[in-house]
């Protein structure tokens, strides 16, 4: 199903930091949005995901960083039982391993609290929590930024492993040209609140339209990063 939305906009103090965006993600789709700091990335995020599910459609957040999802009093046990909760969904031990397996965090001791885990695996338990209810989209903020190179780039490709027989959706919110270079298909540039470009991939890197993509395409020594 192709999720469509229009017109979303965001007004802060008075001034515009979203104006009127419409959108539509096609199923298993591999979107990169990317742009500077304050471009207004974060904020089409999260007016897209509060519109999406007010339609009625399953949207998952995964956010910059694991100490934003989970409490450091907690369990991680606890976390999981809570996304179940809120999903609606009895607890499943056959889907809670499979997903565990996934992303390569089976061995993770669910009776510890979230310090008691590496960060690389708290992120990805973030990101499994995010799955359970097999959403349509998945937006994920700045999801590596609080991870070194290596351990991002081998979150992403056990994400994209998972993600490869499945429908859903992704949506990629950074401002790292090289994170998501090589993981989605079409890539959205932003800039002052406003999508300035909308393109595949290969044709926006070899043959940026604006200043502002110009100069995320410039630094190319992120080709060689394995993220």
């Amino acid at each position: 199903m192709t999720l469509s939305v229009s017109g979303l906009s965001a007004v802060r103090s008075g001034r515009t930091i979203l104006f009127p965006t419409s959108l539509e993600i096609e199923p298993g789709a591999r979107i990169g949005l990317v742009g500077a700091s304050g471009s207004g990335k974060s904020t089409l995020g999260h007016a897209l995901i509060d519109t999406l599910r007010a339609q009625g459609s399953c949207v998952a957040h995964v956010p910059q960083s694991p100490d934003e999802a989970l409490d450091p009093l907690r369990r991680m046990a606890f976390h999981w039982r809570e996304a179940e909760t809120a999903l609606g969904l009895p607890h499943d031990a056959d889907r809670q391993q499979a997903l565990f397996r996934a992303l390569k965090i089976e061995t993770g001791d669910l009776r510890k609290r979230p310090w008691g885990w590496s960060r690389g695996m708290q992120q990805r338990f973030v990101i499994a929590m995010a799955l359970i209810g097999a959403p349509n989209l998945l937006v994920m903020d700045e999801p590596t930024s609080a991870l070194d190179p290596i351990v991002a780039a081998r979150t992403m490709v056990l994400l994209e492993d998972y993600l490869a027989a499945r429908d859903t959706a992704l949506v990629l919110i950074t401002h790292d040209l090289g994170l998501a270079a090589g993981r989605v298909t079409r890539l959205l540039v932003m800039n002052a609140g406003r999508i300035i470009e909308d393109r595949p991939t290969s044709e926006l890197l070899a043959a940026p339209r604006t200043t502002q993509a110009a100069s995320l395409c410039a630094h190319r020594n992120w080709l060689a990063l394995p993220c």
